[in-house]
């Protein structure tokens, strides 16, 4: 382990334009490693386009993607763009911002340098993944850490503006408020919430008409609203800890909240510390448990989520106390392992799909994380103590 260690401990791995030349060029071959443009970039096109055209934003349209858009109205500004250029180029740029983004947010999180670029190589295979199907994954990873780190620099307005923006994209931003406690200027942060809340929502009628967009967002929960029925039989979709046990105790009817609800009470049960919401150890502890919170949580989570959760994994690494426990880094490099391995062609089709996938066991160790992070939250142990530092 040593040796392993210390072979990335040479400084062109920790060298910042060597991890950016690595993020750029994993962008460049996974996009044009397919050899026609993926589903899902047809897809998000189509939000734009049918937006103009004023039709039926959630409808399946066989002849130009198949499975159907899960996207917000607004996400139709967020693709824009991209949609003007010729396919190949429109995905790779695509691809390539994706990815920059969620570079971009780990470089600005308050952890010294020669710990953070270890994130780079954590979620290295799962970032080729969202690549390689154009995933938005890396963006909404990007958001959330981006609220967060805002709202440490009590730049409220721009916080409030990126939780939102999650949310008008894919709803998943709405767990940037799990950060509210930390703002100092609690009245003006919901203002701008409001605020930013009423921009997003009115902009797409610019290209569009009051009364689509309006119509859109009604759709938009019944696409919502049936999609999460549909994964319950979907083994590529809801791998989450909902997916975990309903799947391996075969309670495939049981409701969804019997497994959130004790999941938000845990998650709630971290804030009880309130002398320790200034503390930066504490803080990315937060941060840690929303990324993996939103993913283990959600019926949506498939295998390119985990980037998210990947995130998460990392900063809770981390902020463990120095030097590591063996079960601390046994635990971060199975998890590493065990979210490649269950969905990559290492296995059989008959191990992949019919065990892994089926009792979406992907989330088994995520969620240990999880629950070891909430543990340590809530007894302040095995947690780094810093004295008042503004980096890790």
């Amino acid at each position: 382990m040593n040796s392993f260690a210390n072979f990335f401990r040479k400084p062109i791995f920790s060298d910042k334009r060597f991890l950016l030349s690595i993020w750029i060029v994993l962008g460049v071959i996974g996009s044009l490693k397919g050899s026609k443009i993926h589903n899902n970039y047809l897809i998000f096109k189509g939000v734009f386009n049918h937006t103009i055209q004023q039709i039926n934003l959630y409808t399946a349209y066989p002849s130009e993607y198949h499975d159907s858009n899960h996207y917000g109205p607004f996400f139709s500004l967020i693709i824009a763009p991209f949609t003007f250029l010729p396919d190949q180029i429109g995905v790779l740029l695509w691809n390539l911002s994706m990815g920059l983004c969620l570079f971009v947010a780990f470089y600005y999180l308050p952890i010294q340098w020669r710990k953070m670029y270890l994130f780079f190589y954590i979620v290295l295979i799962q970032l080729y993944t969202c690549i390689m199907n154009s995933q938005t994954n890396g963006l909404i990873a990007a958001l959330i850490i981006g609220s967060f780190l805002f709202i440490r620099k009590e730049k409220d307005f721009w916080a409030a503006c990126f939780i939102m923006l999650g949310v008008f994209i894919k709803l998943y931003g709405i767990v940037g408020l799990s950060f509210f406690f930390f703002s100092k200027h609690k009245g003006k942060f919901i203002v701008y919430l409001f605020f930013w809340a009423a921009i997003f929502f009115v902009l797409p009628m610019f290209i569009s008409s009051p009364e689509f967009i309006i119509q859109s967002y009604y759709d938009w929960y019944a696409s919502l609203s049936n999609k999460s029925v549909e994964n319950m039989t979907n083994f590529s979709q809801d791998m989450s800890a909902i997916g975990l046990v309903r799947r391996t105790f075969d309670i495939m009817d049981a409701s969804a909240l019997y497994i959130i609800i004790p999941g938000i009470i845990l998650f709630g049960l971290q804030y009880i510390k309130t002398e320790k919401y200034n503390q930066l150890t504490y803080q990315l502890g937060i941060l840690a448990s929303t990324l993996l919170f939103m993913v283990l949580f959600s019926t949506g989570s498939e295998s390119e989520t985990y980037i998210i959760a990947l995130t998460g994994v990392s900063i809770w690494f981390f902020i463990q106390e120095e030097p590591h426990k063996k079960w601390v880094v046994f635990l971060l490099l199975f998890t590493i392992f065990w979210t490649w391995v269950t969905t990559s062609h290492l296995f059989p089709k008959s191990i992949r799909v019919d065990i892994f996938k089926r009792y979406s066991l992907k989330a088994l160790p995520c969620l240990v994380v999880w629950l070891i992070l909430v543990y340590q939250l809530i007894t302040s142990r095995g947690i780094i103590k810093l004295s008042n530092p503004d980096e890790l």
